[in-house]
């Protein structure tokens, strides 16, 4: 029960919140810090890219660091609502959701640390990290990168499943 409701504050804290969806655009911005810049676009090449047409490696130590930089970047409360739509997968569908939280104070709060990544294919991983919020922690949980457009993003499904879990189970209509 304890760690139900700690998921519950962390997936508060992360910016989302499952009572509406969308289906807008994303407006460009970037990350709050050089490590963990990424694309402002879903069409973008994430951090470090030096080239608006550069693209992210599929494989090997550099795809795995992608993957590390963009996924801690996603569940960091400080990096821009922009960024977050453009390092989700479909993001302007929870263009809604990732917006209407990126102020709040808890949300502010949100790290996450990734523990490993394992690449299973040129465009998907399994990601394995810890959320916190205020100095609580949501240890060893996983999650799924895909490659889209050229940059490894947060799955969908792994996104849903904290929408659902801060939704007490229930899904939310932006996942269905």
């Amino acid at each position: 029960m304890v760690r139900y409701a700690l998921g519950l504050a962390l997936a508060a804290a992360l910016g989302v919140s499952a009572c509406s969806s969308s289906s807008s655009t994303p407006a460009a911005g970037s990350g709050s810090s050089a490590a963990t810049s990424a694309a402002a676009t879903s069409a973008a090449p994430s951090a470090g890219a030096s080239s608006s047409m550069a693209t992210e490696p599929t494989s090997g130590s550099a795809a795995e660091a992608a993957i590390k930089a963009n996924w801690e970047s996603f569940f960091n409360g400080k990096t821009s609502a922009a960024t977050k739509i453009a390092l989700v997968q479909n993001g302007q569908k929870y263009a809604t959701i990732i917006n209407n939280q990126e102020g709040s104070p808890l949300s502010q709060s949100a790290t996450s640390t990734v523990t490993s990544v394992t690449i299973t294919s040129s465009s998907s991983a399994t990601v394995k990290y810890d959320i916190g919020v205020s100095g609580q922690s949501l240890p060893n949980q996983t999650g799924t990168a895909v490659y889209e457009n050229g940059v490894w993003k947060v799955a969908d499904v792994s996104f849903c499943q904290l929408l659902t879990l801060q939704n007490f189970g229930q899904t939310p209509s932006a996942c269905k």
